[in-house]
């Protein structure tokens, strides 16, 4: 067939970039290579449009023991000869069209590239976004993707210990479903994902090639519209059993020492590993496609190329060790096959039966090497304006303050996700050291060690959306804030970044001004990015999602009996807000939701402020000073003190400060406070600690009664079974 621009076209290429690889292999490519560019230099694989400016991000320093982007995944020193291995990615647009599969192939990707590092997953975390709860939609992409995380984790045996779910209409078409894992490794059996040593052989292991998940690379790398649909076949198809046995099969042939390089194949499936291993090692690959183990009959050369099929890894081992590695995969009932050898020239050659389909220069197709890179035009946008113009005056302040706080407790993005969370199985492998203590970062500890790894997620898109700045710094902040109170000291971080239309100039103005404050804000918590994920093309008919860069973030503790919960304990025991309390509800759920103003600033926020209060509580927490610590975030200091008055079923007794409007008291979502409670005996020596930073006596905690400035509230059961119920109802 003749190759022209409208066949690049097609395929998602830019006449610009099918004359870039005109030039590149000084030739016009045939059809496999057009489609193998295709998948390299989509946005996915590619970064083309994020590169310039991820570049930007603190990448080195801490405990990393590779720099970001060498490999699969991050990897940091967590003491006594062992390293945690984390990152997080998005599967949003395939959870959009087929919710189960979507979820469910983006948990066991995740999980992937962790254990082809030679690291065992220990924990599982996700951060989702829907759109409004009410909508028949929104409960068929809710169940489905729970449905498909907890189907996979249960089975394949990683605990699924935390995460965030957020819904607004922004996410209505296009949801978002990050997964991330976190893995232990010991120091020296690490495996990197290169390929060397001419001659040596090359090696598919793992589940059969099938045509699904054709083009998937591609297919995130376009907006989703109404014809989407038709794209199933680029959704891949998991199956948590055969990744369990290849878990387990890929850990045992690492310790044979017979392995030389391996990596997942995810996105862009073989040649994507093929092209990776090969440039990141300096060497070629003579590949033979029809020695691929497949399941289905007559598969053509491009859909080798392409398939995502799922559960399979591509290996280099030591010649002449071919059957140590054979011998591991048949004792796990897993296919292996020697398809192709190492070559030192730098060429990609694909043969199906003896015959070349393909040549292409291994460098050339990825990130860091050929694949092209831009940096997009971008400007304000123009909603700011309205951002700009609130006037908090203009909302009168209410007189029936527990009528508001009876609706925040029951708004989906608040309320207890209970229904969601009893369908993970968080106690698989033991590890989970917060199932019946409730901390704010969820605890799982290192077996054999007294070490644990405070892991979580967390971003305010809201807040991003009105300072894409400021609310990145907050998303890294709130991370960090919850490894702290939780006890933990933060290590690292790993981002997914979801963003609209890279081509949209306002999009691409949340893009720059977010990664330039998740930058400032990793560096000033000394918590570098160790990789992560970029998802673009998350858009509505109507426009983009918020923009949601997720931060999943990990933290040690030396000792897991050195973690603090977030519950109250005792009655009597005195609260404390750590903190400014601010005049101030700005993008408040409150605001957002209740009063119905959908611009407004973001909250109050510091950064100087927040790492100066981190510091104060792990001080307070290490001087065992405090009983208990919360951070206050979505609902504001109300949901805060009932949340932490939930798990022991005591209530509270406070009141609203002078001078601060009794909504913003309550209700508003200023940065950078705690809520701790002190045990009477500790009061004097807690407050001498403090000195001179900033906290607030605001109560006490009591049998079971909530009473705000003397007013009744009702019993802390009442608020509980509400805020558990209120999913479950809408659901039912």
């Amino acid at each position: 067939m003749e190759i022209t621009v409208k066949t690049a076209q097609q395929l998602r290429l830019t006449e610009e970039e099918f004359e870039l690889i005109k030039q590149k292999l000084g030739r016009t490519p045939n059809f496999n290579e057009l489609c193998a560019f295709s998948g390299m230099w989509s946005e996915h694989c590619s970064y083309k449009n994020s590169i310039k400016w991820l570049k930007t991000l603190p990448r080195e320093g801490g405990r990393m023991l590779v720099k970001a982007g060498e490999e699969n995944a991050g990897l940091m020193d967590i003491g006594g000869g062992l390293g945690v291995v984390f990152k997080i990615e998005s599967h949003n647009h395939p959870s959009a069209i087929e919710p189960f599969q979507g979820a469910a192939t983006g948990v066991g990707g995740i999980h992937r590239d962790i254990f082809t590092m030679g690291a065992r997953p220990i924990a599982s975390l996700n951060s989702l976004r829907f759109g409004k709860l009410e909508e028949d939609k929104t409960k068929h992409l809710l169940a489905g993707v729970v449905h498909g995380i907890g189907h996979y984790g249960n089975c394949f045996g990683v605990p699924t210990v935390g995460g965030e779910v957020y819904f607004d209409n922004c996410y209505h078409t296009n949801p978002l479903v990050n997964a991330m894992s976190v893995g232990i490794v010991k120091a020296g059996e690490t495996v990197s994902a290169t390929a060397e040593g001419k001659g040596n052989p090359v090696m598919f292991v793992g589940s059969a090639t099938g045509k699904d998940g054709i083009g998937g690379a591609s297919f995130a790398s376009a907006d989703i519209t109404a014809e989407s649909v038709q794209e199933l076949p680029a959704v891949q198809v998991g199956d948590p059993f055969q990744e369990k046995k290849l878990l387990e099969a890929c850990l045992e042939v690492i310790q044979t020492g017979a392995v030389v390089g391996m990596q997942d194949m995810g996105a862009a499936g073989i040649i994507c590993s093929t092209a990776e291993m090969s440039a990141k090692g300096k060497v070629g690959m003579r590949i033979d496609l029809d020695k691929v183990p497949t399941r289905q009959a007559n598969m053509k050369t491009w859909e080798l190329l392409l398939s995502e099929s799922q559960e399979r890894m591509l290996l280099v081992a030591e010649k002449g060790r071919e059957a140590e590695v054979q011998k591991v995969f048949e004792k796990w009932d897993l296919p292996c096959a020697v398809i192709g050898e190492v070559t030192d020239d730098g060429i990609l050659r694909f043969y199906m039966h003896g015959e070349l389909e393909a040549e292409l220069p291994a460098e050339e197709l990825v990130l860091g090497g050929g694949a092209p890179q831009y940096e997009r035009a971008y400007k304000e946008p123009a909603y700011m304006a309205k951002i700009n113009a609130f006037d908090p005056a203009t909302v009168a302040e209410p007189k029936d303050l527990k009528s508001i706080a009876a609706q925040l407790v029951k708004l989906p993005t608040i309320a207890s996700k209970r229904w969601i969370y009893h369908q993970y199985d968080s106690m698989v492998g033991t590890v989970n050291a917060s199932t019946n203590n409730p901390t704010d970062a969820p605890i799982v500890v290192v077996k054999g060690t007294k070490k644990a790894l405070a892991v979580t997620t967390d971003c305010n898109s809201r807040y991003v959306y009105a300072d894409p700045y400021k609310g990145a710094m907050i998303a890294v902040s709130e991370a960090a804030r919850n490894i702290v109170c939780s006890g933990g000291e933060p290590l690292g971080v790993t981002n997914c970044l979801n963003f609209g239309n890279p081509y949209d100039p306002e999009v691409y103005f949340q893009f720059v001004q977010a990664i330039k404050g998740m930058g400032e804000a990793c560096r000033k918590f000394d918590t570098p990015v160790t990789g992560g994920n970029v998802s673009f093309y998350n858009q509505n008919p109507d426009g983009p999602v918020y923009p949601t860069p997720t931060i999943g973030m990990v933290g040690l503790l030396e000792d897991v009996n050195n973690q603090m919960t977030l519950n109250f304990k005792n009655e009597g025991d005195v609260i404390y807000v750590v903190g400014n309390i601010t005049d101030d509800f700005n993008s408040s759920e409150y605001l957002y939701n209740v009063v119905g103003v959908k611009h407004s600033p973001v909250p109050h926020f510091d950064l100087e402020e927040e790492f100066q209060l981190q510091r104060k509580v792990a001080g307070l927490i290490q001087s065992q000073l405090i009983r208990s610590a919360h951070d206050i975030a979505e609902g504001g200091l109300f949901v805060a003190l009932c949340e932490s008055g939930f798990t022991g079923e005591l209530g509270f007794s406070v009141s609203t400060q002078g001078g601060i409007r009794k909504d913003a008291f309550l209700f508003g979502e200023g940065q950078s406070r705690v809520v701790v409670s002190v045990a009477l005996d500790k009061v004097e020596e807690f407050e001498a600690y403090m000195g001179s930073a900033a906290f607030s006596k605001i109560g006490v905690v009591t049998s079971s009664e909530i009473v705000i400035n003397g007013d009744f509230w009702g019993n802390i059961n009442q608020w509980k079974e509400h805020y558990n119920e209120a999913i479950e109802k809408q659901l039912a």
